[in-house]
């Protein structure tokens, strides 16, 4: 079995990271399936969320390890992780303490493109 089909096919998780070393980590309040935030994790901020069952993800503007909620106490619990066809993205299905965003709304994705504006999602 080539190595492709072993990771799209196969039950070993093999983790696709690009040039720089990431994958896209999403995640998802496992209770209303809202997506409330999207960053990007190196091979430690996979090990890391795993071994604790917390979020974490690669900051590229600090360039390090970041465990969401490290700051503000708006922790991401992680409930279950799901992994994409060739496995280069994660979504983790998680229980929010807190808003996800730096913003102080509750997801990330506030705001919807109408036109060639940006307007308040209500909800």
């Amino acid at each position: 079995m080539s190595h492709d089909h072993e990771r799209e096919t196969g039950s070993a998780f093999m983790p696709r990271y690009d040039a720089q070393g990431l994958v896209t980590g999403i995640a998802m309040d496992a209770r209303t399936r809202e997506v409330l935030m999207v960053a990007f994790m190196d091979a430690e901020a996979v090990a890391r969320t795993r071994e604790t069952g917390l979020a974490h993800f690669h900051s590229r503007s600090r360039g390090r390890l970041w465990l969401k909620g490290e700051s503000s106490g708006h922790f991401l619990k992680v409930q279950e992780i799901l992994v994409d066809c060739d496995q280069d993205a994660l979504v983790m299905l998680v229980e929010p303490q807190g808003p996800a965003c730096h913003t102080g709304a509750r997801s990330c994705f506030y705001r919807r493109l109408v036109d060639d504006r940006l307007e308040p999602v209500s909800g």
